[in-house]
């Protein structure tokens, strides 16, 4: 573990000047705070690089992976076995939370001016509109609305993806830490939620491009994209007080005030949503409430929600697919309580704040919901795996060969309709 700490310190310039990484790389000398959190690289952002391309390629192969996986389901796990055919092609990535989306692109938050306290109400309002915006928008072109969905995503995540591997080679003084630390993040246990019509692949293509800006000081693309990120869920929230932290911090290099209006901006989208809700409902916190109605969000101390998690996972009181999904999510928030004790430590004050916010909002519920998935929103865990990968080369082995089965039972367990929150 002290080789993520060590890496996560390291920075280099946007353009790497050797092609290749010797096995063991020098250390790099010292550096204060003020020094490792200055502004690298230029403010352009460079066009497709080699680099870029051959991430896009390793996108492009778990694509099919994933297509493979989803077609595999669909004969293995049919909707209606008593008619010994296979589902939609496009069936198994229906599940869950697509539905909340469809109907709110298709039908809008209140349908018949619907109420909130009225028959059929389905708490959609707890679902920013960024992704149903999208998809209206996009089904305009593609008459379905499922491939309109798998599409936003594809698409988001090619760009994710890129805006990743970039930030990882301004940390890591190694060229091939992008490509490697898209690798463990394909192949991430969640991974399958990158691929279906969900947020966390368009909320990335806002947000780590929004990060690189502001690693490159481009303040006012940085707010501008955070903004976008906001519109798509309130983890866009946790992304701008990440952002004017490091506004903050890095103020003795820019010396500029000129920024600093901009980040209000990425305020406005959920101040809009909220004023659109209060306008609909009455209740300013209408997205919030709909949360606690309909998912148990509503607040409890950490120690309470995990000692429920605790019980829903080993106490019986669950079936064995939604007692597995709990264990996950113990998992997970393990994960992400070190991965933020390690950003402290190496101070890495704007990212820890960004994972510190993310822990407390999903670890102040009933019990834990989704924090499998926003493993997926951690860019520093994915570098700092890489750049322990790059210390030790038995990591990359033994992540690969436990990360590969998890991802597959997963992404089965998502596309054949079984809870994999």
């Amino acid at each position: 573990m002290p080789a993520i700490s060590h890496r996560l310190r390291e920075k280099i310039p946007a353009h790497p000047p050797r092609p290749t990484a010797p096995e063991h790389p020098a250390a790099p000398p010292r550096e204060d705070a003020a020094t490792r959190l200055r502004p690298t690289g230029s403010r352009r952002a460079p066009r497709l690089t080699p680099a870029d391309r051959e991430v896009l390629w390793l996108y492009l192969l778990t694509r099919i992976g994933v297509a493979v996986t989803a077609y595999c389901a669909r004969w293995l796990f049919p909707n209606d076995r008593a008619t010994r055919t296979a589902a939609s092609v496009l069936a198994p990535f229906e599940q869950w939370d697509w539905g909340h989306y469809l109907h709110i692109a298709r039908d809008g938050y209140f349908p018949g001016q619907a109420g909130p306290w009225q028959a059929g109400w389905d708490n959609r309002e707890a679902f920013f509109p960024g992704v149903p915006l999208a998809l209206r928008a996009v089904h305009v072109l593609v008459p379905s609305w499922a491939a309109a969905g798998l599409l936003i995503s594809f698409a988001a995540g090619a760009v994710a993806v890129v805006a990743l591997a970039r930030i990882a080679r301004l940390h890591l003084a190694d060229a091939g830490a992008g490509r490697r630390t898209v690798l463990f993040f394909l192949l991430s246990p969640c991974a399958i939620f990158l691929a279906a019509g969900y947020t966390e692949a368009l909320f990335l293509a806002f947000a780590l491009p929004a990060w690189l800006a502001a690693q490159r000081g481009n303040w006012r693309l940085a707010a501008t994209l955070t903004a976008l990120a906001t519109t798509v869920r309130v983890s866009g929230g946790f992304l701008a007080a990440a952002l004017v932290l490091q506004y903050v911090l890095t103020f003795r290099t820019h010396r500029s005030l000129r920024s600093l209006p901009w980040l209000a901006l990425p305020a406005l989208p959920a101040v809009l949503y909220s004023w659109y809700l209060q306008a609909h409902t009455g209740d300013w916190m209408a997205w919030k409430h709909a949360e606690e109605r309909g998912w148990f969000r509503d607040f409890h101390a950490p120690w309470e929600a995990w000692q429920h998690t605790w019980q829903a996972a080993f106490a019986h009181t669950q079936s064995t697919g939604y007692a597995a999904m709990f264990q996950a999510e113990i998992l997970a928030m393990l994960v992400g309580l070190l991965l933020t004790a390690l950003l402290i430590r190496r101070r890495r004050w704007p990212e820890a704040l960004y994972t510190g916010l993310s822990l407390w909002a999903l670890g102040t519920s009933y019990w834990y919901t989704s924090i499998p998935r926003a493993t997926l929103l951690w860019w520093p865990l994915w570098i700092g795996l890489a750049a322990w990968s790059l210390r030790n080369p038995r990591v990359k082995t033994v992540y690969l060969s436990i990360a590969g089965p998890l991802t597959t039972v997963v992404a089965l367990t998502f596309l054949s309709g079984r809870w994999a929150g």
